[in-house]
């Protein structure tokens, strides 16, 4: 007899495969139609590396942060993105857009293992590290961001995105007109392994140094601005 996984078990994937032609007319799009919808500043984009392996990992409060560090990033960038957004047609456009599905709530290997082989190849992978939408503050940074760090040596942009929950707040559908928002990247973060970088407390140790820099990153753009 046949068993039958249950939809809210049943892993879900990118059904699509990267189409850069499109990748690049929805980044294109998707800033257009950001500058023009919202009173967007970009800033410290020349420290991102301009090729290599690099991590971008930034706060998250509200629904835009990913769709907008997609569309200003300076290098085109694959995204770790909740699975629970790969459905039906989505599967197949978040395929083509290079977009990572990630199973939140477990150790989601096969996403890690994705963002490696990324990583390995010279590209440049996306994490919000909270895991999920909350105060966008970094209380808590997830295991993972630290384990492709110390995997790979890529090293860490942090980013700061503030403005988007006001932007558009949860329940809203438009973004109120023209709401201040800044996408703020800082400068490289290396981890420095303070043990067997195998071992869950070395990523554990790895994963609090990336949260104190992305505070440091976040408290400071903020206070430029208050």
């Amino acid at each position: 007899m046949t068993s039958v996984v249950p939809p809210t078990t049943a892993r879900r994937r990118a059904t699509g495969t990267l189409k850069p032609p499109v990748r690049t007319g929805v980044r294109l799009v998707g800033t257009g139609l950001a500058r023009t919808l919202l009173s967007l500043r970009v800033e410290g984009a020349e420290h991102i590396p301009a090729d290599g392996p690099v991590i971008l990992a930034g706060n998250h409060s509200g629904i835009l942060d990913g769709p907008l560090v997609f569309f200003v990033s300076p290098r085109p960038v694959r995204l770790l993105t909740k699975a629970e957004v790969f459905v039906g047609g989505w599967a197949r456009a978040c395929g083509w857009l290079g977009l990572i599905p990630v199973h939140r709530g477990q150790a989601d290997r096969a996403a890690l293992q994705a963002g490696l082989a990324h990583l390995a190849d010279g590209g440049a992978l996306g994490v919000f590290p909270e895991g999920t939408r909350g105060t966008g503050a970094l209380d808590q940074v997830a295991d993972g961001v630290a384990y492709l760090a110390l995997r790979s040596g890529a090293p860490v942009v942090p980013i700061a995105v503030t403005g988007t929950l006001a932007a558009l707040p949860r329940g809203k559908k438009v973004p109120v007109w023209r709401a201040p928002v800044r996408v703020v990247f800082g400068p490289p973060v290396t981890v420095q392994p303070t043990g067997d970088p195998r071992a869950r407390s070395t990523v554990r140790a790895a994963a609090e140094q990336l949260r104190l820099a992305l505070v440091a990153h976040l408290r400071s753009t903020t206070e430029e601005n208050p």
